[in-house]
């Protein structure tokens, strides 16, 4: 743009009969063209960057001194002002205002020079000049609206990659942490640890891992694991419990938490069922066949997150130490629940009475089975 309307004011001004003025834009039009192509070969685009400011800084400067001033060469000094508008732009912004007190500075000198060089014995026609004021203003403010519009684009896409970022961050905390909770982490600097009077945990471990990882590929069993946890992922999502964690076989489940209901342990037993029944429907990774013990208690538990490196959403409490008995003392393929669990669920679903069973660290405890819903 600056490189036609170069060839075009110069132009200009070599039919009007001042060859003087016309030289100076075409010569910028001349040396721009020449500043490109040597971009195109050499990628410097510091020095490219450099002279063209410095190039849009003087040129109008001494375009204006060869027309005689301020009034005769149509405020053409306008021009300049692009200089700091693209420094500010295309430049590191710390620069801009050395640009930008350059061209004042030239300002300031045009008006002392304005008493040397206004007295010209050949003035341009007083139509002309008006004509070239039309010209420069519209020029220069067309110019100007296109940087700005250039910043403005800019900005938008920059914003638009922040926020794909941000999102991106964000879904992640999320995959982490409860929505709740990421909310807190991020607004407030404190330990966040909730009591909560009534909650369900599920622990879930598969049966015979250590030799069944054996007689594999690391890599198969990895997505043995991968294909089986991913379906219980979506169980979680169906029924809006709290994934908790995984630890190599084992898979731990919360309901209750971090948003309390009353059905937290209808719902876990009916996630739990599932997937006691999609694990024994199905092979995995060609032919194997596995098991799951799986074990449900209820009660009291303190939830939150401790620490800031490498965080999770934990549990903690006697009812969490519980149900993890309930899973290493069940059996393949079934789901174990304790009393607390029972009584909350006994009324909606079959279950199967096991007996006591002495539980490390518990004692004797009466624990069932479940066995599926009423009806």
């Amino acid at each position: 743009m600056f490189i036609l309307a170069g060839a075009l004011w110069g132009m200009m001004y070599i039919a009007f009969g001042e060859p003087l003025a016309g030289s100076i834009p075409l010569s910028y039009a001349a040396i721009s063209l020449l500043s490109v192509l040597l971009f195109g070969l050499t990628h410097r685009y510091r020095f490219f960057r450099f002279s063209q400011l410095t190039l849009i800084l003087l040129l109008p400067f001494l375009l204006m001194l060869s027309l005689g001033g301020f009034v005769n060469s149509s405020a053409v000094i306008l021009w300049s002002l692009i200089c700091p508008l693209g420094a500010l732009l295309f430049d590191e912004p710390r620069h801009a205002p050395r640009w930008l007190l350059a061209y004042l500075g030239l300002l300031v000198l045009s008006g002392v020079l304005q008493p040397y060089v206004s007295a010209r014995d050949r003035p341009l026609y007083p139509t002309l000049v008006t004509i070239f004021f039309v010209m420069n203003i519209a020029g220069v403010s067309t110019i100007a609206l296109a940087l700005l519009a250039y910043f403005v684009d800019q900005k938008d896409l920059f914003l638009g990659l922040l926020r794909v970022e941000q999102d991106k961050s964000e879904n992640l905390l999320l995959n982490i942490l409860p929505k709740e909770i990421a909310a807190i982490l991020k607004n407030e600097n404190r330990t966040i640890a909730d009591h909560f009077a009534g909650a369900s945990i599920m622990f879930a471990d598969m049966v015979n891992f250590t030799p069944l990882s054996a007689s594999m590929p690391p890599a198969q069993m990895v997505d043995l694991l991968n294909e089986i946890f991913t379906y219980f992922d979506s169980l979680v999502e169906k029924y809006g419990v709290e994934k908790i964690r995984t630890i190599g076989d084992s898979y731990m489940v919360a309901s209750g938490v971090p948003r309390p209901r009353p059905d937290h342990a209808q719902l876990l037993v009916r996630m739990a069922l599932e997937m006691r029944d999609y694990v024994s429907q199905h092979t995995f990774c060609g032919n194997h066949k596995v098991n799951f013990r799986i074990g449900i208690n209820s009660g009291p538990v303190v939830a939150g997150v401790i620490g800031r490196k490498k965080f999770i959403y934990d549990l903690w409490g006697d009812a969490v130490n519980t149900a993890s008995r309930m899973e290493s003392h069940g059996a393949a393929g079934k789901v174990q629940i304790t009393r607390e669990t029972y009584a909350l669920i006994k009324d909606e679903f079959v279950c199967e009475p096991r007996g006591m069973v002495n539980v490390k660290g518990k004692g004797e405890m009466e624990v069932w089975y479940v066995a599926g819903a009423k009806g």
